[in-house]
């Protein structure tokens, strides 16, 4: 049992490690396609297939994650440790790719390690953490991924702008640079507070049978389908708008720099959203939490439609603070309340199938929409999945309330 309080080196340092892991690795890629285009060549839709790609890698990720967990039970921490170290070093040879087919293998790496990053960062991170703080602990884990954003939009100077046509491969280099001392200096503070050991203790080989009930746990309309539904459509819809914002912006004729000042607001309103919702969630677990997130960010995507600079760049803000991190932190946070402490790192690792499997159909749906209607209508199409998030987290929220009923005792 964690006896650490939210705020402490181990969550520290998996916050700089969800830079580069959803930040630099995955998010990067829909900010450097203006410049990846004029170098690689290719449509957007096409590049966008890349996109598809590597979230394909993030599910085998996924999927491959729980049976390694269960053959190799007592080497969790090894396993992220090489995990980890490869991410930065795939992340840096990415940036060398002349070819299509060649940015697509790197990507599939890239999406495979980050899969498994996610979940193994997360459940050493969480398990260092005492209950009642574990929301706060997400929250502080997931802004890592907005802090990624941020400074991925500094970069958009030379990484968009055709003055600098090797840029994004440049700053590629650099994130995969950092990401590398990241995972060292996560090493470092696990081992040095002796928490390797305390978590190879807490990881039993679990039985075949405990597999099967984690699927019934999430897959039951009674308990968590609707939560893992809602983590679906989130991840079909926010892939889209992060794939093809900046393109959208490029295409405005937007200059290099405000289109970068804007994804940075994205990230920089995503860090008060990591803070305040992983709080929130301490203070309501509850879907009605996360419905309300997801209702905020499909209220700013829709500003996208009003043809309208200033409405783009307020939903895009909205989007930031309260529906970019808020689902995946709230989401990790209801999992690690509701779900046996023996079998959270196979069910964060299925719910993070079905997130990587929206995000596998978001990329080819919005890139059909692109090459059909134009980028403001793909844009836009995100709208349409966060509503459906939205309201399956309402009905979560809903069984919640009506099995918090039931509990209550009869007075007479």
């Amino acid at each position: 049992m964690g006896t650490k309080s939210a705020l402490n080196w181990i969550t520290l340092w998996a916050s700089l490690l969800f830079v580069v892991i959803l930040g630099f690795s995955r998010l990067s890629y829909g900010m450097f396609l203006p410049g990846i285009q004029r170098v690689i060549g290719g449509s957007y839709g096409q590049l966008g297939i890349l996109g598809t790609v590597n979230f394909i890698g993030y599910l085998v990720g996924t999927l491959c994650l729980s049976p390694l967990i269960s053959r190799f039970p007592d080497h969790k921490p090894v396993i992220n440790r090489l995990t980890c170290l490869l991410l930065g070093l795939t992340l840096i040879g990415s940036a060398f790719s002349d070819h299509f087919t060649e940015l697509g293998l790197w990507r599939f790496a890239i999406g495979l390690l980050s899969a498994l990053a996610t979940v193994l960062v997360l459940s050493i991170a969480m398990d260092a953490v005492r209950p009642e703080e574990r929301g706060a602990a997400s929250g502080l884990i997931w802004l890592g991924g907005s802090a990624g954003i941020l400074v991925t939009g500094l970069f958009a100077p030379f990484t968009i702008d055709p003055s600098h046509l090797q840029g994004w491969r440049y700053a590629w280099v650099i994130m995969g640079i950092f990401g590398v001392i990241a995972a060292i200096g996560f090493e470092f503070v696990t081992r040095k507070r002796g928490d390797e050991k305390t978590f190879s203790q807490t990881e039993s080989k679990p039985p075949d049978k405990e597999s099967v009930k984690v699927y019934r746990l999430l897959l039951n309309p009674k308990k968590l389908l609707f939560l893992i539904a809602s983590y679906f459509f989130f991840g079909w819809g926010y892939i889209i708008y992060f794939t093809y914002l900046i393109p959208y912006l490029v295409s405005k004729g937007i200059p290099s720099l405000y289109a970068g000042l804007i994804w940075s607001g994205i990230g920089f309103a995503g860090l008060f959203n990591g803070w305040i919702g992983g709080k929130a969630i301490d203070r309501w677990p509850s879907g009605y939490t996360l419905a309300s997130g997801l209702t905020l960010g499909t209220i700013g995507v829709i500003g996208v439609v009003t043809n309208h600079m200033l409405f783009t760049v307020l939903g895009a803000a909205m989007i930031g603070l309260v529906s970019f991190i808020t689902p995946p932190l709230m989401t990790t946070a209801l999992l690690r309340r509701h779900v046996p402490h023996h079998a959270y790192a196979a069910c964060l690792s299925l719910a993070t199938a079905f997130f990587a499997s929206g995000q596998i159909i978001g990329p080819i749906v919005g890139g059909v929409v692109v090459e059909q209607f134009g980028l403001q209508s793909g844009v836009a199409s995100s709208a349409i999945f966060m509503a459906i998030a939205a309201a399956l987290a309402g009905v979560y929220g809903q069984q919640q309330r009506k099995l918090a009923l039931r509990e209550l005792p009869i007075t007479v």
